[in-house]
């Protein structure tokens, strides 16, 4: 898989996506990115750009679903002075700016009616019109477009037009979510630590067993993009050594802990161990369990542990002296 592009993953669709793809990218062939939100359809669109023929000339970004009617065209097509209120100066769109490269249109499901007509006629013409009546000029422009809904049952109800989704539909890409391909978690929980690691110039290592089958047993709604997080979270307060649940935020312990299988009391018992062992050394102590000294604390606050030794009463241990 290509890993430069944030790509990762040993499943057999990601296996199958990773041959596909070069093959896509050598073509000139129009491509339809479809997946749920968070499955990676832009760095797979920044992929086929940089593997393709057109990779040193510009990869432009239309994120459609978030811009209104009134401004997507002007957007993409670009406008002349006076073309509407505010426009004091003329200016190019998105789509004379990727002239000779790729233009990624993500969310392209979002597009209104009229600017997929205006759309629809720059892929059969390959000119584009500026708002405001201004000269029109050629363009040899890639597109690529992404979107999270369907597109055939929008056409169905007639929310999309079927003539540009036929236009779009020459290559098609299928983005599988994380829950199809849970087998992946520990290789891109290895990448993203890597890169953290990278940025933040740490050594943390990989999450231990028990917290990797924790995140193996979650169904990730939110995709890539979820995974991420909980490791960006993770090196806010990071550990010394392996990641384990217990370095979670608590947001998250509490989001994931049906999946944990460490019981609190096997928890409070390690913790007063090791303090014993470490002469209550809590620093000596938070590097023996791999816990920075914050987690450390917290789990002493949770825990009711105190140097004099008395921790909550529903533990099997009720008073510790330090050695």
């Amino acid at each position: 898989m290509p890993v430069e592009f944030g790509l990762v993953g040993e499943s057999p669709a990601m296996v199958e996506l990773a041959n596909y793809l070069p093959k896509v990218a050598r073509s000139h062939a129009t491509v339809l990115v479809t997946g749920e939100t968070g499955t990676g359809k832009e760095r797979v669109a920044e992929a086929i750009h940089a593997l393709s023929a057109r990779s040193r000339k510009p990869f432009v970004v239309v994120n459609c679903g978030a811009l209104p009617d009134t401004l997507i065209e002007s957007e993409l097509f670009g406008h002349t002075r006076g073309a509407f209120t505010g426009a004091v100066n003329a200016q190019r769109g998105k789509i004379s700016e990727a002239d000779g490269g790729t233009l990624f249109l993500d969310e392209i499901g979002e597009m209104s009616h009229y600017a997929q007509s205006r759309l629809l006629r720059v892929l059969e013409t390959h000119e584009v019109h500026p708002l405001g009546g201004g000269a029109s000029h050629r363009v040899d422009i890639r597109v690529v477009a992404a979107t999270n809904r369907p597109l055939e049952d929008e056409v169905l109800a007639q929310r999309f037009r079927a003539d540009l989704f036929y236009r779009l539909n020459v290559a098609r890409l299928i983005m599988p979510p994380l829950r199809d391909r849970l087998s992946d978690v520990p290789v891109i929980a290895r990448h993203f630590i890597a890169e953290l690691n990278k940025r933040d110039n740490l050594e943390v290592e990989e999450p231990n067993e028990d917290l990797l089958s924790a995140l193996m047993a979650y169904d990730w709604p939110g995709n890539i993009r979820e995974l991420r997080n909980v490791f960006e979270s993770v090196f806010i307060d990071p550990p010394n050594g392996q990641i384990a649940f217990e370095n979670l935020p608590l947001s998250l312990q509490t989001l994931f802990g049906r999946y944990h299988h460490t019981t609190p009391t096997s928890e409070r018992t390690k913790l007063l161990d090791t303090l014993k062992k470490t002469n209550w050394n809590k620093a000596e102590a938070a590097k023996a369990l791999n816990w920075s000294r914050m987690t450390l604390y917290r789990k002493l606050v949770k825990y009711e542990i105190t140097e004099g030794g008395s921790f909550s009463a529903d533990s099997s241990v009720t008073s510790v002296q330090p050695d």
